[in-house]
């Protein structure tokens, strides 16, 4: 069953669309939710987490269905909207889509298109469930891996399936919380695991907006990777978003010390070798990226300051005409035989 929340202050809407779509209920294919305005539409998105996607008019009263469009990420990631609307001209239909609508239907509804436009976007919402439902699992497997439950794999079926390798472009991200060891020789384990769990869901929030995936975790850093098209924009924008959230969290105090939370930064693309890595023998593997781009990534991580995002000058001329960069100059780097120029993304 896919449940459908239909906004739109028509008081006579819900009705045709019960009756338009009275088979299917009767069915138990579709289950309607029915809001009148964006904010009573953020209020059923609460109740109901269960919804796949979401059938918006434009033009209402209190909030209208652009704002609802800009809001519905912070409330519910996995919810596609589609745009229903009088409001068919070109303007409209380019602000909805660049505010995350999937897809557009003009009034007076053909309710057949709308039904074909729905069952298009229903699938495309399923598939990422299904995405992410497969990657909790799998990483629920690897974090209590038993050989009784990996015995139920054929062994050659398991090994050639995760020993499958690409090359790909792609953008590397090491993002390091500065100064963070100091502060737990200060505090209780409880509040260091708390701040750090905070810190990260920041970072990560703002990686998965850009369609970035988080690779690892590691100590009180993480690394993401950027596929796909403008994925050196996309990581960038990333990076900035995370680099305000922190730079706008309350300092911290541990009896006479404080601090204050701070991120840096570093960013590479290039090609990469994306498969799963680790022993197979043991059936302990990560998909994962390695390669040059990723080690110079992390050397670039490691030359930035606190609230520094650093890239090569390589990704500076890819990068340069969507964003405000600024030469630093030639540093040494951990297994780079010669100095390797580096600058700072300002905005």
């Amino acid at each position: 069953m896919a449940k459908i929340l239909v906004v739109d202050d028509e008081a006579d809407l819900e009705l045709l669309v019960k009756q338009k779509f009275r088979k299917k209920i009767r069915e138990n294919i579709y289950e309607f939710v029915f809001a009148q305005n964006g904010e009573e539409a953020l209020e059923k998105v609460k109740e109901h987490p269960d919804l796949d996607i979401i059938l918006s008019d434009i033009n209402m009263p209190i909030m209208d269905g652009l704002t609802l469009l800009s809001r519905l990420p912070e409330a519910n990631p996995m919810i596609k909207a589609v745009v229903v609307s009088a409001y068919g001209d070109m303007q409209n239909i380019r602000v909805a889509m660049n505010r995350g609508a999937f897809d557009f239907v003009t009034k007076p509804v053909d309710f057949e298109d709308l039904d074909l436009t729905m069952e298009k976007t229903i699938l495309h919402v399923k598939q990422l469930q299904e995405t992410i439902k497969a990657i909790k699992e799998n990483n629920i497997l690897k974090m209590y891996v038993d050989e009784n439950v990996l015995n139920f794999m054929t062994h050659k079926e398991f090994e050639n399936s995760l020993l499958k390798n690409e090359v790909i472009n792609a953008t590397i991200m090491f993002v390091d919380v500065c100064g963070f060891t100091a502060i737990t020789e200060n505090v209780p384990a409880n509040t260091v695991v708390t701040l750090i769990n905070s810190l990260f869901d920041k970072i990560v929030k703002e990686i998965v907006a850009q369609g970035g995936h988080v690779d690892k975790f590691m100590g009180d850093a993480v690394m993401a990777v950027f596929r796909g098209d403008y994925h050196l924009d996309r990581a960038i924008d990333a990076a900035l978003a995370a680099r305000a959230h922190i730079a706008q969290m309350d300092a911290v105090h541990a009896g006479e010390k404080s601090y204050q939370p701070q991120i840096a930064v570093g960013i590479n693309s290039g090609e990469v070798v994306s498969g799963n890595i680790g022993s197979a023998s043991l059936k302990r593997l990560d998909y994962t990226v390695i390669g040059d781009a990723v080690n110079l990534a992390q050397r670039l991580q490691s030359a930035a300051k606190g609230g520094q995002i650093i890239i090569s000058e390589e990704t500076y001329h890819k990068a340069k005409e969507s964003f405000s960069c600024e030469k630093i100059g030639d540093v040494n780097l951990k297994n780079k035989a010669k100095a390797v120029t580096i600058y700072e993304v300002l905005e």
